[in-house]
């Protein structure tokens, strides 16, 4: 079974960058859910799809892969580019669209 070690994203209904600092390694899945006849849920077998590690570098979740013989795929995330911008530039006279107000 392969493990993936990434840094999650920020959630679609986050404004900040809360739980995107720590990598995680958790489990591809082995095989695939199936949908309960009866109730409708979803159910699988794969009791390791449930676990999730949290580290604070990606090196220590390397090294807790390859200590524990786990083979292991890196992603690494692409970083988000902010520009900075303040209030004052919405009045700036060097604004490069117009003002709608």
């Amino acid at each position: 079974m392969t493990a993936r070690i990434y840094k999650p994203a920020k959630t679609a209904m986050q404004s900040g960058h809360g739980n995107t600092h720590e990598w995680v390694l958790d489990y591809e899945p082995e095989e695939p859910r199936v949908v309960e006849s009866l109730m409708g849920w979803t159910s699988s077998g794969d009791m390791k799809s449930q676990l999730r590690l949290r580290f604070a570098t990606k090196e220590e979740a390397v090294a807790y892969a390859e200590r524990h013989g786990i083979p292991y795929q890196v992603q690494e995330g692409k970083t988000a580019t902010r520009r900075g911008l303040s209030y004052a530039d919405n009045f700036s006279a060097t604004r490069r669209g117009a003002w709608t107000h």
